[in-house]
């Protein structure tokens, strides 16, 4: 190929990917799959790692139905308890990070590393601790939750912020 058909092909794979077209390493334009939506993942916990008053872990979404989709930022992340999914706190705050778009296949995973200040930390009087049930998820754009289990303590007092995250990429 010549360098003006490089460059023609170059400058037409850049319109198409400003356009929201995907290209393949082929220099192919495929559709955009669709944004992945909550009934196509489903969300998990695991602990890593704890130190100076904070745990870690990382919320896991995992492709489950059968389609191609994409992730893209933060999700909605919440202590919930009482039994019955009642909020416990604060929402979590998003901590810095490159946000990306990540198209994931069936069975493909993204995942948002997950601080959590402990509840201990505070004054019993301005965190009113209250025990957790485990973490309502939502998925980037979506106004459907999912439950996870994590039994923690958590504050009770909504301006106390125990919980931060990052955005989502794609999982090792």
């Amino acid at each position: 190929m010549n360098l003006k058909a490089k460059i023609a092909t170059t400058t037409a794979a850049l319109a198409l990917a400003a356009s929201g077209a995907v290209v393949g390493t082929a220099g192919v334009a495929h559709a955009q799959p669709p944004e992945c939506a909550n009934r196509d993942l489903t969300a998990s916990y695991r602990a890593t790692d704890a130190g100076a008053g904070h745990r870690y872990g990382v919320i896991r979404l995992t492709v489950t139905s059968d389609r191609t989709c994409f992730v893209r930022g933060y999700g909605g992340l919440s202590y919930v308890g009482h039994g019955n999914g009642t909020q416990v706190g604060a929402s979590a705050e998003r901590d810095g990070g490159r946000v990306r778009t990540v198209v994931l296949d069936p069975g493909d995973s993204v995942a948002s590393r997950v601080d959590e200040v402990v509840a201990g930390n505070y004054p019993r009087r301005a965190c009113r601790p209250t025990a957790v049930d485990g973490f309502r998820v939502y998925v980037p754009d979506s106004t459907v939750s999912q439950f996870v289990p994590h039994r923690t303590t958590g504050c009770a007092k909504a301006g106390v912020h125990l919980i931060g995250h990052r955005p989502f990429h794609r999982a090792g």
